[in-house]
């Protein structure tokens, strides 16, 4: 297990898609586990692939913070469902020092594969968990935090 460097704004692997993951190998595993180690140390909830420089659809989370409680890993993950609206704040591994209000759904269903136990899964979430999943997916799909705000408040948190 290594802790790999996060990658930060205005890095261009933050603004692409990420690549689907074809199959799970002894990489992904390893990936996987430093993704968690880096997550860790950084002190976050969530870390996509792309935020250490891989354009994977490969997350991991963890909403208590703590090494290992509840890890969520998960392999090409998608949103099939979300309702309601919740507004908080959020901050970014991937933007420091950044901190602002994003409006997200406040229940979602995520559906992809967990990796260690090799099939399809899915994921009823709401409130902080439902916030940290809807977060990691847009890293996958190229958005940032501030994406979600309006234009003048995303050319403020830009400069």
């Amino acid at each position: 297990m290594a802790i790999l460097p996060i990658v930060k704004y205005p890095d261009d692997i933050l603004k692409q898609q990420a690549s689907s993951v074809k199959r799970i190998t002894k990489d992904i595993f390893n990936l996987v586990d430093d993704m968690a180690e880096t997550m860790y140390e950084a002190q976050g909830v969530g870390l996509a692939a792309p935020q250490i420089g891989r354009s994977l659809r490969l997350i991991v989370l963890d909403p208590t913070g703590k090494e290992a409680k509840q890890l969520i890993t998960l392999v090409n993950p998608q949103i099939t469902f979300g309702e309601g609206e919740i507004e908080d704040e959020e901050g970014c591994l991937s933007l420091p020092g950044v901190i602002c209000k994003v409006k997200r759904f406040a229940k979602i269903r995520i559906k992809g594969i967990d990796p260690i136990k090799g099939k399809e899964v899915e994921i009823e979430a709401e409130d902080f968990l439902a916030r940290i999943f809807q977060h990691e997916i847009d890293h996958l799909n190229g958005k940032l935090i501030w994406d979600r705000l309006g234009m003048l408040k995303r050319e403020f948190y830009k400069h």
